[in-house]
């Protein structure tokens, strides 16, 4: 096979990591700083993908690895938007800034 789709399936990936990342630094909404989390994992979901097929064509280990961490991404945003609704219900806000309760 070919390695330029490779190649650009990578820089993909690698777009929506530093998005990510950049979402995560600069943003103090907490619905935001979650969306980030998942352009991260989704960037992981990606790489998996993209070395199983490059890689191993024959076998299925990164798809099975990709199923796990989108469970685990369903179960995290479940409980960050339950997290989510409490702080909005106590504080009357969502920014990361005016919370300080949670640190303790």
């Amino acid at each position: 096979m070919s390695q330029s789709p490779l190649i650009q399936i990578l820089f993909l990936s690698t777009g929506l990591f530093f998005i990510g990342m950049y979402g995560m630094l600069t943003r103090r909404n907490v619905i935001t700083l979650l969306m980030s989390i998942e352009l991260i994992l989704n960037s992981v979901n990606i790489n998996f993908v993209a070395f199983n097929k490059y890689l191993y064509p024959e076998k299925l280990e990164g798809l099975f690895f990709t199923i796990f961490i989108i469970t685990i991404a369903a179960a995290e945003a479940a409980v960050a938007i339950a997290i989510i609704i409490n702080l909005y219900r106590s504080h009357q806000s969502i920014d990361v800034d005016e919370v300080n309760e949670l640190k303790w």
